[in-house]
């Protein structure tokens, strides 16, 4: 198990930071860290990096503790915090060359032009850190971090500022290490959290509100299941709630109806054969899935 955290607090005068919070992320998973601002994720990345010490609870990376083992870990994980903070004076490659020597790597070089073209820098390696847009010092960030091929990766919103083909570039790179990685990455951007990650911690006021996959979060959003359905026919509302289980119907416009049942009901099946037996056009039927957005804003209001 890469990642296991137990009771973890952060205290800072009078005021709780993290509060008592416990997660697991295996080798091979690519989990979500979310939450609104002030929620307690920076913290938590930085108890596991061994940058600040936890006021109580315990933490294990790859099987060392954070309050013992501070260099053990450091040499296991790549850390990309949230303000990305780089030597702006420094070339792209020197800067890579000078991290390669900081982590003591073999063939540094051979290193250095492998994680310059997996981070899609080499039109940038020869720039001045300071005279790159802020996707691509986003993309320097993210490659210091993984050039010493570490076992746990912390990204601490990696894809701020990237423009949408960059997006779509470093979503598949952190899929990849996620494969071969434990990945933990924090991000507002819920599309990101769908496209990439397994599972998903919510956590809000330092407190873990929701820890499981993402289907699994999607399908319990609610305390109902609804149904989108379209006849080419108009009908009556007072018809559609005679069918067992419906709770209630909303009209979405023209003959497009939206219909709730108790979340372990799928109606899919009774609305086909209400539809035959009453000589109706079905146009469209499907189930309506929450949106990560959904589960978050229901989480964290």
């Amino acid at each position: 198990m890469s990642v296991i955290v137990n009771n973890l607090t952060k205290v800072y005068g009078e005021q709780k930071a993290i509060d008592h919070i416990s997660f697991e992320v295996h080798k091979g998973e690519v989990m979500g860290f979310l939450g609104p601002n002030g929620a307690g994720k920076t913290t938590t990345m930085k108890i596991l990096t061994c940058f600040m010490p936890q006021t109580s609870g315990d933490a294990t990376v790859c099987g060392f503790d954070t309050k013992k083992d501070s260099i053990e870990i450091r040499r296991r994980i790549g850390y990309l915090p949230e303000h990305n903070p780089l030597y702006k004076d420094m070339y792209v490659r020197e800067y890579l060359t000078f991290m390669a020597g900081v982590h003591k790597l073999d063939n540094p070089m051979e290193k250095v032009a492998s994680i310059i073209e997996r981070t899609g820098l080499g039109p940038e390696q020869k720039k001045l850190i300071g005279a790159l847009s802020k996707g691509y010092r986003q993309r320097v960030g993210l490659a210091q971090a993984m050039i010493h091929n570490p076992e746990v990766l912390i990204l601490d919103e990696p894809t701020s500022g990237l423009d949408p083909n960059q997006l779509v570039e470093i979503r598949r790179l952190i899929k990849e290490l996620g494969e071969e990685k434990t990945v933990i990455f924090s991000t507002h951007i819920m599309q990101e959290v769908k496209a990439i990650c397994d599972k998903a911690i919510i956590i809000n006021k330092g407190v873990i509100v929701a820890n499981d996959t993402i289907e699994f979060l999607q399908s319990h959003a609610t305390e109902e299941s609804n149904v989108i359905v379209e006849f080419a026919e108009a009908i009556s509302p007072e018809i559609l709630k005679k069918i067992k289980s419906v709770k209630h119907v909303k009209n979405l416009g023209q003959n497009r109806w939206k219909i709730a049942t108790p979340l372990d009901i799928d109606i899919r099946k009774e609305l086909f054969q209400f539809a035959v037996s009453n000589n109706l056009t079905m146009l469209e039927l499907q189930r309506e899935i929450s949106s990560v957005e959904d589960v978050f804003q229901k989480l964290t209001k």
